[in-house]
Parts: structure tokens; C-alpha cells; sequence
């Protein structure tokens, strides 16, 4: 019986979720890459199937509940199973609280927190074991100003990974959650020295740092580890800052 496992990772197009799976990928797994941006999504999807990796694109909103749906029905028929979900997607947008609209505040609730609740469940219907990870963020424990709605999904993320590994504890599927802090997607041989110097680690860190984290904690040998929230943030939120 093969190892291979066939792994979902939302708001793959780029950045850290593209990351996890291409780590992913590279130890021979089926990964299916979601994300809203259908062109960004394909064109990544092509560069890795050229290089011979089972990798396949699926463009879906999954904020919305029917897309959801289909997306994962999609998934079980091409593959007949589902082992491992990554709920990645979401966006931040920070503006003043004077300034946030209903729909501001519903747009991002719904991306970032009604997502990872409809994932989960829909991908849990046919799962058998496997595990879930949550994309938490440690703006779900510390603040800056006008961070109102990305505070309140994120922490809405923590909460529910807990409740979900609860839950699904009938169905044998771990809930784990990741909080990265300063994680830089794009630029980082363009940062600055007191960028770095300002975490306990010395660097900020890096998008294989948060997709090596959803390899151990998927991993079989680490089904101990449940209803977990991991902060991966170079020890910053371990820090009392005072000015001298």
C-alpha cells in the first residue's frame, strides 16, 4: 500500500501556502492547490507539474459554503480519498475602525474564519484519521491599532481549532493550529538589519518555517498533538517591551 497521501492546501497561489505545498510535494504527495486566484493558481500549478509532482489546481472561494462543497465532492471523486487539509486562505486588511463596513467586516470574518469552518467539516465527512491544520496568526493574542476584523477571525480560528479537535475526535481526525508572527513572502534579502535583530531568534522568518511545522504536525508518529495552537514567531510575543 503506498504512503502517499493526498493533501488540500487553500490559498496556495503564493506565499506560505504555496510553500506548504510544494513541501509537501516533495515527499510524494497528491496535493490539491486552492485559491481564489484562478490565473496566479494555474500558472504555479503548471511549473510544478512540469517537474513531475502530483500537484493539481482547483479555483474556489472558500468563503462561500456551495463552493466549498463542490470543491471537496471534486476532490474525493478524482482521488477517492482525503488525508490532510491546510486552512491557509485569508487576507488582511487593516483600516481605520471608523472606516470599516459591514460588508469591510463580513469580507474578511468570511475569509478567514467561515472558511476554515466550512473546510473542515465538508473535507471531514470523508476523511478517515488524517489531520487539520489552521493558519492562526498571533494577532489572535497581541495587537496593533485598527486590526479590528483579522484580529477577530484569527482569534475566532483559535477557538474553533480547539472545538473541531473536540469534535472530530469520533472520526480519529487531529485539529492543530499554527500562529506565524513576521513571516516575509517576497523580499527577504531586502530587510533590514533591526528587522532581524528585533526577534529573540535574530531573523524573521521564512515561509519553509511554517510549511516544515505542518509536516511534523500532520505527521502519523504525532497524532498525540491535538486541539494545539503552535506560535512560530522567532520568541517576539515572548517579549516585555518598555521604553527606556
Amino acid at each position: 500500500m503506498s504512503d502517499r497521501r493526498v493533501v488540500v492546501v487553500t490559498g496556495a497561489a503564493k506565499g506560505i501556502g504555496l510553500e506548504i505545498a510544494k513541501t509537501f510535494l516533495s515527499l510524494d504527495n497528491e496535493v490539491y492547490l486552492v485559491d481564489v486566484d484562478k490565473n496566479t493558481l494555474m500558472k504555479e500549478v503548471e511549473k510544478l507539474q512540469e517537474k513531475g509532482f502530483a500537484a493539481f489546481g482547483k479555483s474556489a472561494d472558500v468563503g462561500i459554503l456551495d463552493e466549498v462543497t463542490a470543491l471537496i465532492q471534486e476532490v474525493i471523486e478524482e482521488s477517492g480519498q482525503l488525508d490532510i487539509l491546510i486552512n491557509n486562505a485569508g487576507k488582511s486588511e487593516f483600516q481605520s475602525i471608523w472606516d470599516v463596513t459591514e460588508q469591510d467586516w463580513l469580507s474578511i470574518i468570511n475569509s478567514n474564519l467561515s472558511s476554515v469552518f466550512y473546510c473542515s467539516r465538508e473535507a471531514a465527512r470523508f476523511m478517515n484519521g488524517g489531520s487539520i491544520i489552521n493558519l492562526c496568526s498571533t494577532r489572535a493574542f497581541m495587537s496593533e491599532e485598527h486590526t479590528q476584523a483579522y484580529s477577530a477571525s484569527k482569534g475566532g480560528i483559535h477557538a474553533l481549532t480547539h472545538s473541531l479537535a473536540v469534535t472530530l475526535s469520533e472520526k480519529n481526525i487531529t485539529v492543530n493550529a499554527i500562529s506565524p508572527g513576521w513571516i516575509e513572502t517576497e523580499k527577504y534579502d531586502e530587510l533590514r538589519d533591526i528587522d532581524h535583530s528585533q526577534h529573540p531568534s535574530n531573523k524573521v522568518g521564512r515561509t519553509s518555517d511554517i510549511a516544515r511545522a505542518c509536516v511534523f504536525l500532520t505527521s502519523k508518529e504525532n497524532g498525540f498533538i491535538n486541539g494545539e495552537n503552535l506560535i512560530i514567531d522567532g520568541g517576539m510575543s515572548r517579549k516585555m517591551i518598555y521604553e527606556h
